[in-house]
């Protein structure tokens, strides 16, 4: 099991900043893959970015250049840095952890936490 604590949302201005955390209740090296996820009104929930185990990330086109995914292992948290942010990225945005143990995988999820991009 793999509790995830997520931090960092709030109100901020088109252009602006904000920086997600997540904290994991367990050794982040553990975890075949960390990601985050959000959900707008009325939209399915979709990939933003994730990171692998070895350092590897990937980005959902719409953020590309302007998000960051970072690890800080020894803290065992994931942050999202949201540059130029703008009011599409409006969303609760959903911590991930994916775990696979070979004959088995585990998703887990954080509680969520919310970013309103408006003037």
């Amino acid at each position: 099991q793999v509790q995830l604590v997520e931090s960092g949302g709030g109100l901020v201005q088109p252009g602006g900043s904000l920086r997600l955390s997540c904290a994991a209740s367990t050794s982040i090296f553990s975890i075949a893959r960390m990601g985050w996820y959000r959900q707008a009104p009325g939209k399915q929930r979709e990939l933003v970015a994730t990171i692998t185990r070895w350092g590897s990330t990937n980005y959902a086109d719409s953020v590309k250049g302007r998000f960051t995914i970072s690890r800080d292992s020894a803290n065992n948290t994931v942050y999202l840095q949201m540059n130029s942010l703008k009011p599409e990225d409006t969303a609760v945005y959903y911590c991930n952890a994916f775990k696979d143990l070979g004959m088995a995988q585990y998703s887990y999820w954080g509680q969520g936490t919310q970013v309103t991009v408006s003037s």
